[in-house]
């Protein structure tokens, strides 16, 4: 399934997208209005929804505004230098970490998957990179081995936004990951029983048309059990968290000399079996 956050008619609720259309599941007894309650009730909630599916109330994928499909995740965290290419992109800036890197993305920086991003007022050094995210579906710790493929709910695009002067200042990337607007997710969350390989899809980012990225999730250096292995043996993980799993070679910043994004470019990020999305970005009001 394809699991949506929208707003239609004022009034934002959870759907499921088929083809041109979004199925509401507000009109479905029994089903919560909220993502992160539906993840919280876990498979069963889940097949609720899928049985429920044909006799619920449908309308106009375009007459909906999508949303992130998790409005305000518990945690909203970052891998960083986790792409082969993109390690060897940024040889000339930084030495190739040894284990995992994680950072906090503060979930205030959470954004619609078509929504614009702030160029902020105190640097010009924005940059993108265009990952695949993990929406977590179950509470885990200490998950090891086939356990970790339960913790998945599915997958999602993600924009993280990077503010590379900021990036710069600490030696935790957080500041430079969080400002407001700068985490665009979605379009919608695919549940893993439709994506029959998620260490091979293709991972593409455009700026005003041109292609920047052109990456392969073949090209991650951990798999995606390793990194929710890594991430329980510190603390719990729980339904909605999001983990957005780092990027391909091509991001402004690894130019030399680097080339950032301007007031009015447009960033489109597809993955393969995902979708897209897609953010203009406008000055900081």
């Amino acid at each position: 399934m394809k699991l949506a956050t929208f707003t239609a008619a004022g009034s934002t609720r959870i759907g499921v997208v088929e083809g041109e259309e979004i199925i509401d599941l507000s009109s479905v007894a029994g089903v919560p209005r909220d993502m992160v309650a539906l993840l919280e009730g876990g498979p069963a909630a889940l097949d609720t929804v899928r049985g429920a599916l044909r006799g619920a109330s449908r309308v106009p994928l375009s007459s909906v505004r999508l949303e992130a499909p998790v409005l305000r995740p518990r945690k909203f965290l970052g891998l960083g230098a986790s792409y082969t290419s993109h390690i060897k992109e940024v040889a000339h800036l930084m030495q190739p970490p040894k284990h995992q890197t994680w950072f906090n993305k503060q979930v205030t920086c959470v954004n619609g998957p078509y929504d614009d991003v702030h160029m902020p007022r105190v640097s010009n050094t924005l940059d993108y990179e265009g990952e695949l995210a993990i929406v977590i579906g179950a509470r885990g710790r200490h998950v090891k081995g086939p356990a970790v493929r339960q913790m998945i709910a599915g997958f999602m695009v993600c924009n993280d936004v990077s503010v590379r002067e900021w990036q710069a200042r600490a030696f935790t990337a957080t500041l430079g990951k969080s400002f407001d607007t700068h985490g665009p997710i979605g379009p919608w969350i695919v549940t893993t029983d439709e994506l029959a390989n998620v260490h091979q899809l293709a991972v593409r980012t455009w700026v005003n048309g041109e292609l920047r990225q052109d990456g392969n999730t073949s090209e991650l250096i951990y798999r995606f059990g390793e990194m929710i292995e890594e991430l329980t043996t510190v603390f719990t993980l729980e339904p909605g968290d999001v983990l957005t799993t780092g990027s391909p070679a091509g991001v402004g910043g690894a130019r030399q000399p680097p080339v950032y994004l301007q007031v009015g470019d447009v960033v489109k990020i597809e993955i393969e079996g995902i979708g897209h999305i897609e953010n203009r970005v406008v000055p900081e009001p």
